[in-house]
């Protein structure tokens, strides 16, 4: 992963192979984030996505696997115990056009990745709702 920060704003290029989750993660800790918001695209061939199944309480993952342009990664970065928590969602279109998106649990780039962050002064932690079974914002 390259990038460079221009204020509140981090441009960033993911590299074949980067772990996406995982880049973000590491790039909130170094840059000492609090909250902001994501926005890219790129290239992927191995992804694995997943739908909220409320009624299970869990994330029914699904892998992905082939030539994909990212057509949307979206997100934010908050805190979570004091600790980076991104949370992220995808749309993925393979040959053809069909597109299949969701939460993002994990993600390969297989060409470039490329991200635009932009960086707020808020302080945004998130809290289990045991109810609900997810991490919530607290705002």
């Amino acid at each position: 992963m390259k990038y460079t920060r221009e204020g509140r704003i981090i441009i960033c290029r993911l590299e074949k192979g980067d772990e996406i989750c995982a880049a973000m993660i590491g790039l909130q800790e170094k840059e000492s984030i609090s909250a902001a918001c994501i926005s890219g695209i790129g290239a992927t061939n191995d992804c694995t996505v997943g739908v909220f199944e409320i009624a299970k309480g869990a994330y029914e993952p699904v892998h992905l696997t082939g030539d994909m342009e990212i057509t949307s990664l979206t997100g934010n970065m908050t805190r979570m115990g004091g600790k980076p928590y991104v949370h992220l969602h995808i749309s993925c279109a393979k040959a053809g056009g069909a597109v299949t998106g969701g939460h993002l649990l994990s993600g390969v780039i297989s060409l470039t990745g490329e991200i635009f962050i932009t960086v707020t002064d808020a302080v945004i932690e998130r809290a289990r709702d045991e109810a609900l079974g997810i991490n919530l914002m607290q705002v």
